[in-house]
């Protein structure tokens, strides 16, 4: 979560930066901008995950050094889920905080015509990249640890899909229908990474 918090503070002050330096009344500009700054930012998050999981490595270089049979206590898979989760709570309470600000006021969502549905979909959203940076910590520890670079690639790839599709808004079912499918295609591929099979999933649907 700290990590995910710096990668967003550094990536506010270019964009602040970037706003700061260009003309407001400049509309095009503004829009470029503003597809920059998402670009710029997911990028930065997935740099921030590699360092994470250099530190992470070397913290469990330490722990072996330090272990009495040699192993470490904590596996690569579990560090692995446990920063994907840290990087999904945290970007979503952020964008739950920002979400609750603007429904603070001023101004009614929906008064000049637009869709009524705007807190529902966002709450989906949110969600659905709580999920994913969950599934992309696993998939980007995975290739990192076997020196997968295109599974490294194609974490970034989706990351960069699902952040661009939410500027289909208001057309709300550009930007989710297209998450939730990349939500349902990593999450298979992180169960399988993870040591899951066809049958794994059978019992435990089965209870047995």
């Amino acid at each position: 979560a700290f990590f995910w918090l710096v990668s967003l503070l550094l990536s506010s002050l270019i964009w602040f930066i970037a706003v700061k330096a260009s003309d407001p009344r400049d509309e095009p500009l503004q829009k470029g901008l503003l597809i920059f700054g998402v670009m710029f930012s997911v990028l930065l998050q997935e740099a921030f995950r590699f360092l994470y999981y250099k530190l992470l490595r070397k913290a469990i270089e330490g722990l072996v050094a330090l272990s009495e049979d040699g192993c470490s206590p904590i596996s690569i898979q579990q560090m692995a889920y446990v920063a994907g989760v840290g990087f999904g709570l945290m970007s979503g309470a952020f964008s739950m905080i920002n979400l609750l600000a603007d429904a603070l006021g001023p101004g009614t969502v929906g008064i000049h015509g637009d869709s009524q549905l705007y807190f529902l979909t966002s709450a989906f959203m949110t969600m659905v990249l709580i999920f994913l940076h969950t599934f992309w910590g696993i998939l980007f520890f995975h290739g990192c640890e076997h020196r997968r670079w295109w599974e490294i690639a194609a974490v970034v790839v989706m990351h960069l899909a699902v952040s661009g599709s939410t500027f289909c808004n208001p057309l709300y079912v550009g930007s989710l229908v297209p998450s939730y499918l990349l939500m349902a295609a990593a999450a298979a591929w992180a169960y399988l990474l993870s040591g899951g099979s066809a049958q794994n999933l059978r019992r435990f649907l089965l209870c047995k």
